[in-house]
């Protein structure tokens, strides 16, 4: 094993289904990949689609991956955090608690700003932010439908329907709260992201804001920060695209970790 890869899935979604394949990919090149669904989510426990506390959610996923990183069988090989869509955000937030103990992270369409198309305009968010005060786990959210917006490929998106244990209603109020206030902070502390980064995103995603991306290229403190835009591509880069496209993506990734996990390539 040359290192280790530690996944955080999107909202709504699962580290099984679809990133099963993803991990099993990066797994053939020699990584070992961890990761959890994060409460409310997937397989775990907590009500479906339901975070109370962002901040919280972040502890869970630090707290696991440092367990994973503990165990004698792994422990002196590099770590990289790789975050996909809110899972980005949640890798960015573990970056922020743990500023010197990861190697560096892959960041996929990552939800630094969400797109101003899905958010609710400011007079329905100042509703919303009233409503979640007093029903935070009611699903209140207007929300466009995120598959047609992610998916290109249409027999890909059909595939959502067979992921069973994703989440597909309407956002929670406080859940959505959660994740509009987390956008908030990321994009204030840009400036504050210092460990070797890959980000990767479609230029016409309409779900993660991709300009949100390019700051965050230009503003991380990192030394070692690279950026790939993908043109024409939407929001799911690793499920939605053309084979030929998610191919492309896979072995970005890779090549940007096998150079990283070599010794010359770790910088901590």
């Amino acid at each position: 094993m040359r290192a280790i890869v530690c996944l955080c899935h999107g909202y709504g979604d699962t580290c099984t289904f679809f990133l099963d394949g993803v991990a099993r990919k990066i797994a053939s090149a020699g990584y070992g990949v961890f990761a959890l669904d994060y409460p409310g989510f997937g397989l775990s426990e907590g009500l479906h689609g339901y975070i109370p506390s962002f901040d919280t959610l972040v502890d869970d996923v630090a707290e696991h991956f440092s367990k994973v990183k503990g165990n004698p069988e792994y422990r002196g090989l590099p770590s990289f955090l790789f975050g996909q869509s809110m899972g980005g955000a949640v890798a960015l937030k573990v970056h922020f608690k743990q500023p010197n103990e990861w190697n560096g992270a892959i960041l996929v369409a990552p939800m630094c700003k969400i797109a101003d198309d899905v958010v609710p305009p400011w007079p329905i968010q100042q509703l919303l932010i009233f409503m979640a005060k007093l029903l935070p786990k009611e699903k209140l959210v207007p929300q466009k439908d995120l598959a047609e917006l992610a998916f290109k490929e249409k027999k890909k998106q059909e595939q959502c329907s067979f992921n069973v244990i994703a989440y597909k209603d309407k956002p929670r109020l406080r859940t959505a709260l959660e994740m509009l206030r987390t956008t908030q902070e990321i994009e204030r502390r840009l400036e504050e992201v210092s460990l070797p980064l890959i980000i990767l995103h479609g230029e016409a995603d309409m779900v993660t804001d991709p300009a949100v991306s390019k700051a965050l290229y230009e503003k991380a403190k990192s030394q070692d920060k690279k950026l790939c835009l993908y043109k024409g591509a939407y929001h799911a880069i690793l499920e939605g695209e053309p084979d030929q496209t998610i191919f492309q993506v896979l072995d970005d990734i890779i090549s940007w970790l096998d150079q990283h996990s070599t010794k010359e390539g770790i910088s901590l």
